[in-house]
């Protein structure tokens, strides 16, 4: 295939948020890199407390023309990669930096088989509040950045957002962009770095994909298109129905009405795919008990399902039995929440997300996931009665993790001099205590577990590799020590374990992302990150009208 020195761009954008652009961009990653091109994603601006610790770029650190303003970013953590054996930690060099960047571009680099790094992702907002974000530029906190207002921020990144893009595409052959919600917001498009304003930058070839099982889906094409500037319209090469569940005979004649009206021919009819596997962006998944099957594609039940759950469910498990629930707090502010999905693939596993003390009846595990405000979640799971919940739990010997955020709440106490997070008592279940630090570490760990104990035994001696991104520094609670109450460190500053051996906490992201850790626990093997992205690349080669996808990056 003939393609420019310079990189053709193909560009997902959607009529809404969830309409699927995440999942597109990911499938299109992986088919390009399938014919032998070089592929890079790219989204300007992601909004979400999903991140991953990725590589900077090799050239420039942040610009100092990133922000204009004055008060430097203090430089989070990133300059080394923890290690222990037997639990003893060792500190081994690991690059010249590294950063935050969206989940979703960090899967989309995995499918495109290309190293993860911040230009992917120039701009991540991480939402503390509902009218406040965390700004990462670069894959480095800004704290200018986020002082400032949303519409006067927009001018200030956009150098650094197109440089980001301008190489990425000088780099390879083919960048496939993710856009943002919907590019027909028209209270925001005079301040919009990530859709209108990244497609003309690029002249990119846009599809535009809506959720069809919403409802409204020509409606919303029509609409989006109709909104947008004429010359804008000119760049959406094909509309996307997904999410398409029964006839496909029965959208005649809408695909041709709309084709009439815009000029814009529907591209593909995706049918619905229930968990293919990759982790969601935003969100929690459902709301249902999901049955581990590594391949299921049926559609979760409308409402919530008992445990011991219908026999239908019980044959969608793979015909055999339930051996473990386990169950993760959703609180407002959860953060990582997609490494739990291989959770979801693990046989005989049911997975419910706990947003009440009724939601954790007849559970075998308690998670408590990583926060970006571990105080104000931790005020949310009181008040929502779940830290009684949990201690009953954890009284009858039953197992409870907390990662990160969630390993900060099962100590004593949060402890904020610096105004990071603020303060709290915690749930009391390990004796430790944790201050919060300005300096933010973000880094990838390779550790192993020393001898654990309890619930958490066959953990003992596995290595694991993760990352690391949280403001606090966890230690013994001093005169608890004192008193004799200690917590097992199973990896020096990472991991801790009560004395009855079934509450541990991690610092460590990714735990169940690591297959010696699904063999150890759960004796399971899962399908890996390699099959999803072949999947999804077979289901739009499948389902795109024929030729569309090479057009879109032919001369």
């Amino acid at each position: 295939m003939n393609v420019p020195k310079r990189a053709r761009a193909v560009m997902v954008l959607g009529t809404t948020s969830g309409a699927g652009k995440s999942w597109l961009t990911t499938a299109l990653c992986r088919h390009y890199t399938r014919l032998g091109l070089k592929v890079a994603p790219f989204k300007a601006q992601n909004m979400s407390n999903n991140a991953r610790v990725v590589a900077a770029p090799m050239r420039s650190a942040q610009p100092q023309l990133a922000s204009g303003l004055s008060g430097a970013t203090r430089p989070p953590t990133v300059d080394a990669q923890s290690a222990s054996v037997g639990g003893d930690s060792l500190v081994m060099p690991w690059g010249q930096g590294g950063g935050e960047i969206g989940s979703a571009q960090y899967f989309q680099a995995l499918a495109a088989r290309a190293e993860p790094e911040v230009r992917m992702n120039p701009l991540l907002l991480k939402p503390e509040r509902d009218t406040h974000s965390q700004v990462v530029l670069l894959g480095q906190v800004d704290e200018a950045l986020t002082r400032l207002g949303w519409r006067g921020r927009s001018e200030k990144v956009w150098p650094t957002v197109a440089r980001a893009l301008d190489e990425l595409m000088a780099e390879n052959d083919v960048v496939v962009i993710e856009g943002a919600g919907s590019p027909a917001e028209i209270n925001l498009m005079d301040s919009d770095i990530v859709n209108l304003r990244v497609a003309r930058h690029a002249q990119a070839r846009c599809l535009l994909v809506t959720d069809i099982d919403r409802g409204g889906a020509f409606a919303h094409l029509y609409g989006t298109w109709a909104l947008l500037p004429e010359a804008d319209r000119a760049l959406i090469r094909g509309f996307v129905l997904n999410k398409f569940r029964g006839d496909a005979k029965l959208l005649a004649p809408g695909p041709q009405q709309l084709q009439e009206l815009t000029g814009v021919p529907t591209v593909a009819t995706l049918p619905m795919w229930w968990q293919h596997g990759l982790p969601e962006e935003d969100g929690v998944f459902d709301m249902t008990p999901t049955l581990g099957t590594g391949v299921s594609s049926l559609p979760p039940e409308g409402a919530l399902v008992p445990w011991g759950g219908p026999a239908a469910l019980d044959r969608r498990s793979g015909g055999g039995a339930i051996h473990t629930r386990i169950a993760v707090v959703a609180y407002p502010r959860i953060s990582n929440l997609d490494e739990f999905q291989p959770l979801k693939n693990v046989p005989g596993v049911a997975l419910r997300w706990a947003r009440s003390p009724a939601d954790l009846v007849e559970v075998d595990c308690i998670i408590l996931p990583g926060s970006k405000h571990t105080s104000g979640d931790l005020a949310w799971l009181r008040a929502q009665g779940l830290d009684r919940a949990i201690a009953a739990h954890a009284a009858q010997g039953k197992a409870v993790l907390g990662v990160c955020g969630g390993l900060q709440m099962l100590g004593e106490a949060l402890i904020d001099t610096h105004g990071i997070d603020g303060n709290a008592p915690g749930l009391g279940l390990l004796p430790l205590v944790t201050a919060f630090e300005p300096a933010k570490t973000v880094r990838r760990t390779a550790a192993r577990f020393g001898p654990a104990r309890g619930a958490w035994a066959a953990l003992s001696g596995v290595g694991v590799q993760g990352y690391e991104i949280h403001h606090g520094q966890t230690a013994q609670h001093p005169a608890m020590a004192a008193a004799g109450n200690v917590a097992f460190e199973l990896m020096p500053g990472l991991a801790w374990q009560n004395a009855a051996g079934n509450v541990l906490g991690v610092y460590l992201h990714g735990l169940f992302e690591d297959p010696a850790v699904l063999q150890a626990l759960f004796g399971a093997q899962v399908p890996t990150l390699e099959s999803v992205f072949e999947r999804m690349a077979d289901f739009i080669a499948t389902h795109f009208e024929p030729g569309v996808l090479d057009t879109l990056v032919a001369e």
